[in-house]
């Protein structure tokens, strides 16, 4: 299990919590099955960039905030 997994994982669950839709909704908005949204929110999953298309289609987000995740490692890169 990929660290960046894990955190595009958390992020599509806050943004999918946030919009109060459940993993239900969300597979429906995006084309995808549920069982597939559980396993991209476990972190279980490696993504295509078609997928991450999606998932900004289906949450109604531009694709560069389905990023916008803490990265401790890259703020150390940068300091």
């Amino acid at each position: 299990m990929s660290d960046v997994n894990l955190k595009f994982g958390k992020r599509i669950k806050e943004l999918r919590l946030r919009q109060n839709i459940s993993q239900e909704e969300l597979a429906f908005r995006c084309h995808l099955s549920k069982n597939y949204i559980s396993d991209v929110e476990r972190g279980t999953r490696n993504i295509t960039l078609k997928v991450v298309e999606k998932f900004s289609y289906g949450l109604k987000v531009p694709m560069h905030s389905l990023f916008q995740f803490q990265d401790v490692h890259d703020e150390s890169i940068n300091n």
